[in-house]
């Protein structure tokens, strides 16, 4: 009789038998990162937040309040890189914004790819791709677990902060080029832009920002939680006598930007989508995360995202608050109102996620590519330890130290990321021998001021650095593209590359003010709570995989967060 049975259900048409349950994964993902945001920054301006922004994803989500970067260099394309690939350059190859390519001899860019053609922008901002990324993203394993039906796109003023997230399978990813006021993209994704997107461009949203003064969104009064809007570390607008309120925007966006300039140059005539105006100077002000907020909403609609029937993902990076920091530091009265300005889009991306795709049916975390350290004026005013490191003095001291050891010639090609990169032809010519010269570069950088450690490649590669500072420089060590050398400078150190004169703030270092980010993560599936669990960077993307029962990316080395999930 049950043979019987089990036969006739076998021979019922599929639509006959009882289906199970269906696969449960949110509509859609938003993965947001905030360029150069602290930890602390969250809870420093609390009070001036509104309730449907960083308050929102807060007391509706779960955080991660000890979330830390465990690699050196932090920067932008490395931190982009790690948050979706959920590993470490060492893996994943994307060593700094810049490298030194020995094959070539040049610096090259993160995202520079000669064998691609612009869309929509000029030929400099226009030749981007994902190449350098070694491995796979999140995005990219969405993309593979639904057979490509997933859309996938990223969005940011930068490139970078556009491509790296979205992979090397996206359905597209758009930046800003300033030369245009425009968002483009490359032949890597397109060969032309959407019609959409063109619109979007035509309707000159930039040049509409940039036509009223940037003054504060409150009275500048009530932003006590920055320092006086006059001080001597603060870097004001070329234009500007000083970096004070009001910013005269459409005063300092008169002319045109470099990048027009240098297009013309080259070409010998006016560009015709050229604007008078230099737009470029948006990525400067708090409005260059409202344009980015204008155009992912605009990406929601036009592309329906989350309302296909498959799990699509949007990566978000505002960048605008990296150039800002940079400009003004981490205590200025522009950081905090581009802040709260930054509250409000968020609101306005949170609304409209509940309104397209449902309350509660995506999925949203929000991170940090890095933090930042204090000013160096700041740190001196208030006498704490710290300052700026003149980077070309610093260079200059190591190859006036091996022509003294080695006899004249050049023996540095290359000193960034903290990494030192030795002419090794001429090493070879000199019958020395790699490693000696390498530890000999490591004692004279260890013997100079506000140097913590200097190690050579060879001893970092020979041993595991499972703890301590050899451990970040070991995760950010990929040996094709890094330098010989390695050193990382004492806590409050930043490089000064204008020293002696430094203004504004940079990152990069392996200490807290560059490591600990925000992780928020909200909506769909996420518990409500907190955790002051140490967790790091690279568990982001296994954690997202684990809510949409795909695959890790090729190269992961983080372990999923089960905590934030109900």
């Amino acid at each position: 009789m049950k043979k019987i049975l089990l036969l006739t259900l076998l021979a019922l048409p599929a639509a006959a038998q009882k289906k199970g349950p269906a696969l449960a994964r949110p509509k859609l993902v938003v993965g947001i990162v905030v360029d150069q945001m602290r930890y602390d920054y969250l809870y420093r301006y609390w009070d001036k937040f509104g309730s449907g922004g960083f308050k929102r994803l807060l007391g509706e989500g779960f955080s991660y309040e000890s979330c830390h970067y465990n690699y050196v260099p932090t920067y932008t394309g490395p931190g982009h890189t790690s948050v979706f690939t959920g590993t470490t350059p060492a893996t994943h190859g994307i060593v700094g914004n810049n490298w030194f390519e020995r094959e070539t001899g040049k610096t090259t860019y993160v995202t520079e790819d000669k064998t691609v053609q612009p869309v929509g922008g000029t030929l400099a901002a226009g030749q981007m791709s994902p190449r350098h990324n070694l491995t796979t993203t999140i995005t990219d394993e969405l993309r593979l677990a639904t057979n490509f039906q997933s859309k996938v796109i990223g969005v940011c003023i930068k490139d970078r902060g556009s491509i790296l997230p979205a992979g090397h399978a996206a359905s597209a990813a758009y930046w800003y080029d300033g030369s245009n006021g425009g968002f483009i993209t490359s032949t890597f994704y397109t060969q032309a832009l959407p019609d959409w997107v063109q619109k979007f461009n035509a309707a000159g949203h930039a040049a509409e920002y940039l036509s009223q003064p940037w003054n504060t969104l409150l009275p500048i009064a009530e932003y006590t939680e920055s320092t006086p809007d006059d001080v001597t570390w603060e870097s004001a607008f070329k234009g500007e006598d000083k970096p004070v309120f009001p910013h005269d925007l459409p005063k300092l966006s008169a002319t045109p930007s470099a990048a027009v300039k240098a297009t013309e140059k080259a070409s010998g005539e006016k560009q015709p989508l050229a604007p008078v105006r230099n737009l470029d100077l948006i990525r400067w002000t708090p409005f260059g995360n409202s344009l980015t907020a204008d155009f992912a909403l605009e990406t929601l609609r036009q592309e329906q995202m989350g309302q296909r029937g498959q799990t699509d993902f949007l990566t978000i990076s505002f960048s605008s608050t990296d150039y800002v920091g940079h400009q003004f530091g981490t205590t200025a009265i522009e950081t905090e109102d581009t802040y709260l300005r930054l509250d409000r889009d968020l609101a306005r991306v949170l609304d409209a996620l509940d309104k397209q795709v449902g309350k509660g049916q995506a999925l949203v975390f929000l991170t940090a590519d890095h933090a930042a350290d204090q000013a160096a004026g700041f740190l001196e005013a208030h006498r704490l330890p710290g300052g700026g490191l003149g980077v070309a003095p610093l260079r200059d001291s190591v190859q006036q130290a091996l022509v003294r050891l080695h006899g004249p010639g050049k023996w540095i090609l290359d000193f960034e990321n903290q990494q030192v990169y030795l002419n090794r032809e001429l090493l070879t010519e000199k019958k020395l021998e790699m490693a000696k010269v390498q530890n000999e570069v490591a004692e004279i950088l260890r013997l100079q001021p506000h140097i913590a450690q200097a190690i050579s490649a060879t001893d970092l590669q020979r041993n595991a650095w499972p703890v301590g500072l050899s451990m970040y420089q070991a995760n950010g060590f990929y040996a094709p593209r890094s330098g010989d050398v390695l050193f990382v400078m004492s806590p409050g150190w930043l490089e000064a590359y204008s020293y002696p004169v430094i203004k504004g703030t940079t990152h990069g270092a392996s200490w807290a003010y560059d490591t600990h980010v925000p992780l928020l993560f909200w909506g769909w599936h996420v518990r409500r709570g907190e955790s002051n669990a140490e967790v790091k960077i690279v568990d982001i993307a296994p954690t997202v995989a684990r809510f949409l029962h795909i695959q890790e990316p090729s190269g992961c080395s983080g372990v999923p967060l089960t905590e934030v999930m109900k």
